[in-house]
């Protein structure tokens, strides 16, 4: 089934060439069927890369949906022009009165700095808060893992060593979760990050359950357990090429690096690294759209409370 994205997005082009039905609004009101309505707080600087990946895996299930953009007015960016941010995406007043049957934070750039000196800090938590009552399940990517973590049960962070950057494989401890249904014991997915959070941590809060890890990268994926908030520590959404245009923009820049881990074959950064994350990925963002958004949101979203 189509997504319905704004019309004129860039992203939509490599979709289509993917064979990604996509379709703007126009068409979509000509339906007679209500779609889910999801909202993505676009927080990386790459804006059209993780448009275009986020929309890749929402699109791979057979329901519709109506995909919006959030931005953060607090904060100006330095790598999208304005004229595309206002074009494409809304400011938090012109959705705060809507109700959303889900909601995706992605990650940022911004790990090694304290929550509080973040300059846009104050409005992510605004509408973290808002998600609570207007967004009956909200998806949170790597920094924005984090960052939902720490507002809402205030679970710390940690700055690591070095930059974990690397494809490791992760174990499953709670299989019969309906979110890892499908899934094998064992899956391989990206990470990026320069901090952790602590099984401990999380462990102390009855409201959240750890459902996957791995011995190299530690806690990958925790729930609340009401089904609402879902909290992913690394980047399922990334492309084959991804880490490798990090690692080598970071070597361009002189930043201390080392290479990620099982990525490039033989270890080899000349070698086209093997994608073998996508299935696990698509899995998961199906499995939450079904499971989690689709089956359980009020069809009357104005009956959606916290």
């Amino acid at each position: 089934m189509p997504i319905t994205v704004p019309e004129g997005l860039p992203a939509v082009e490599t979709l289509e060439r993917e064979n990604i039905f996509v379709m703007d609004r126009g068409r979509a009101l000509c339906q007679d069927i209500r779609p889910l309505k999801i909202l993505i707080l676009n927080l990386m600087p790459t804006k059209t890369a993780t448009e275009t990946q986020l929309l890749r895996l929402l699109s791979n299930t057979p329901l519709q949906l109506e995909v919006e953009f959030l931005r953060m007015t607090s904060h100006e960016d330095k790598h999208t022009p304005l004229s595309y941010l206002l074009k494409f995406y809304k400011s938090f007043d012109e959705v705060e009165k809507n109700r959303y049957d889900g909601m995706i934070i992605t990650g940022a750039p911004v790990e090694r700095m304290d929550f509080r000196e973040v300059d846009y800090w104050p409005e992510l938590c605004r509408v973290m808060d808002w998600s609570r009552g207007r967004v009956y399940s909200t998806l949170h990517i790597c920094w924005g893992a984090q960052a939902g973590l720490y507002h809402h049960f205030g679970v710390p962070k940690y700055e690591l060593p070095e930059k974990l950057s690397g494809i490791f494989e992760h174990r499953i401890l709670r299989p019969e979760h309906p979110l890892l249904r499908g899934f094998d014991d064992r899956f391989p997915a990206p990470h990026s990050r320069y901090t952790e959070v602590h099984a401990e941590d999380l462990s102390r809060v009855p409201e959240l359950e750890i459902l996957a890890v791995s011995d190299e990268a530690g806690v990958y994926l925790a729930a609340n357990r009401n089904g609402r908030q879902f909290f992913i520590t690394g980047h399922c959404e990334y492309d084959r090429d991804t880490l490798a245009a990090e690692y080598f923009r970071d070597l361009k820049k002189e930043i201390p690096i080392s290479m990620p881990k099982h990525y490039f074959p033989d270890g080899d950064p000349s070698k086209t690294p093997v994608m073998r994350w996508r299935g696990p990925a698509s899995l998961l963002f199906s499995n939450w759209l079904n499971y989690f958004v689709y089956q359980r949101t009020p069809y009357d979203l104005t009956e959606l409370g916290a």
